[in-house]
């Protein structure tokens, strides 16, 4: 395998994984981020984001002189000796006006850096882009002499590093075959499924994936709800459906919808890509209509479970929320379904106190509530006790302890996360979705 000199722009959690798991396999990284204090804390190895395995991969890389970092994108091309032959641009593009993804960042980085390149480099389009920003890079650098490919990630947090080191499938869009290929054999040792193919079609495949998992989420918390009416169970419907290879067991939990840093971000942008298109994509509008409609439904859910008509008050009562990430493993609070239901929740009226292992006390100016740093502090004193997030230490809280501390002993399970015998046994009254037992 060729070493590469690879240059990495942003550390987010795709740049620093990125940027961590490259350095593993043997290539020589410099990273790059316009926060002076961030890169310090990174150059002694100190990583902020929770990302198991991430803080030991990136002291190993600093160790073996493998892994650097820098402040300024430049600086990061320039630090290898004979410039960098490989640029990843890992940086922030949001949901900007209309849905459509800003690409300010992205191109920003190619304004700055035009000049200071490496003749023949490849830059690597990693942040997931519209269809056509590949060529819209290569046109906004004006160098014949360099190639742009497309390199989606499909790394989840909480996992990022799992997914990098044991792929699904490696993804490289361009017409350049040469510069596809020397992308690929980035990641030769992974030994995953490889499609090459033009680059409008690779920054399809991130889209159409996302979008699709979203529209799986949809359809479960849909079925949960019709089994609610109909007297199944959910737990049993989906365990069916699962077995049959062409579904899978993956993305049929219900839960109080989807969240996060790509979902709602990806399927907001492709339906600004597809009205670009001419194309009207109901399904797709549908399943985000379904999403928001979802934190509604837990709202009333919550309202029946606590005063036990469909239309009680929530005013100023107390309730206890356990969870607020967008979901367990991670920190991440971007779009959280947790703080959409929360907020809600205090639209009603209530008043909330939260607790979430990855989050302090701290918090609470982030989050518009009462954050504790202990789980039982968040169920004194409450009319109901909520699980948002799926964290599974949430299972093995003494619920002797919790009947003992709320005001009434109900406990809304969102996510069907808890073992409802037990909670009876403890003289807690749970309620779950989708008729699950």
């Amino acid at each position: 395998m060729f070493i590469r000199r690879i240059a990495v722009i942003g550390t987010g959690y795709v740049g620093l994984t990125t940027g961590a798991c490259l350095a593993s396999l043997g290539h020589r990284v410099v990273c790059a981020d316009v926060d002076v204090a961030k890169v310090e804390r990174l150059t002694r190895g100190e990583v902020d984001i929770l990302e198991p395995g991430l803080p030991e991969l990136v002291a190993e890389g600093i160790a073996s002189g493998r892994l650097s970092f820098v402040v300024g994108a430049a600086n990061a091309i320039t630090a290898h000796e004979g410039g960098a032959e490989v640029v990843f641009l890992c940086v922030p593009t949001p949901m900007g006006v209309g849905g459509l993804a800003d690409l300010k960042a992205v191109e920003s980085v190619v304004d700055e850096c035009r000049t200071v390149f490496a003749e023949g480099c490849v830059i690597v389009n990693k942040s997931t882009v519209p269809v056509g920003t590949t060529v819209l890079t290569s046109d906004l650098l004006g160098r014949p002499d360099i190639s742009v490919v497309s390199n989606p990630e499909f790394l989840r947090e909480g996992s990022a590093v799992k997914d990098f080191l044991n792929p699904d499938r490696i993804v490289v869009g361009c017409d350049d075959q040469d510069a596809a290929e020397r992308v690929a054999a980035l990641y030769a040792r992974l030994g995953a499924p490889t499609v090459l193919t033009d680059a409008a079609s690779a920054e399809m495949v991130k889209y159409a994936a996302n979008c699709f998992l979203a529209m799986k989420l949809s359809y479960v918390n849909a079925v949960a709800e019709l089994c609610e009416r109909l007297g199944a169970n959910i737990s049993d419907v989906t365990e069916g459906m699962g077995y049959d290879r062409r579904i899978g067991q993956s993305f049929l939990s219900p839960g109080p919808g989807w969240g996060g840093s790509c979902l709602p971000k990806d399927t907001h942008a492709m339906l600004q890509v597809a009205d670009a298109a001419d194309f009207e994509f109901r399904l797709l509008r549908a399943t985000i209509d379904t999403n928001d409609r979802q934190r509604q439904r837990m709202v009333d859910k919550i309202r029946l479970a606590v005063t036990g008509k469909r239309n009680g008050s929530l005013s100023h009562l107390r309730i206890g929320v356990l969870g607020l990430t967008f979901k367990a493993g991670t920190d991440d609070l971007r779009d959280s379904p947790a703080l959409a239901v929360a907020a809600l929740l205090k639209q009603a009226g209530a008043d909330l106190v939260g607790y979430d292992p990855a989050m302090g006390v701290g918090s609470s100016a982030a989050v518009g509530m009462e954050v504790v740093d202990d789980p039982y502090l968040a169920a004194k004193d409450v009319e109901a006790l909520v699980v948002l997030t799926e964290w599974p230490e949430f299972r093995t809280l003494d619920w002797a302890k919790v009947a003992g501390l709320v005001r009434q002993p109900v406990v809304v399970d969102t996510r069907n996360l808890l073992d409802p015998d037990v909670l009876s046994r403890a003289g807690l009254k749970w309620t779950g979705l989708g008729g699950h037992r």
